[in-house]
């Protein structure tokens, strides 16, 4: 099922839905997000509605890497990365 209003990109696009819980996080993530831009996308233009949603740059130990690492309101990091 799609969420309400959203047209995907074309038919080999699949969805991920995010479903926020009561818990507190409570061990280290099981799931690790890559968002991946467009082959000449832009990574601001990736992150920034990130931003706008509520995510914070962490620094996880990642060094001067292409990325940029964000964690959700609820701590769970995820990467943005380059172009490929």
């Amino acid at each position: 099922m799609s969420p309400a209003g959203f047209g995907y990109p074309d038919a080999a696009a699949r969805p991920l839905v995010f479903v926020p819980v009561g818990d507190a996080k409570m061990v280290k993530n099981r799931v690790h997000v890559d968002v991946a831009p467009p082959p000449r996308g832009d990574v601001a233009a990736e992150v920034r509605p990130t931003r706008v949603a509520g995510a914070v740059p962490v620094d996880v130990g990642q060094g001067d890497v292409k990325r940029v690492v964000l964690a959700d309101p609820e701590g769970n990091e995820f990467c943005v990365l380059t172009p490929r």
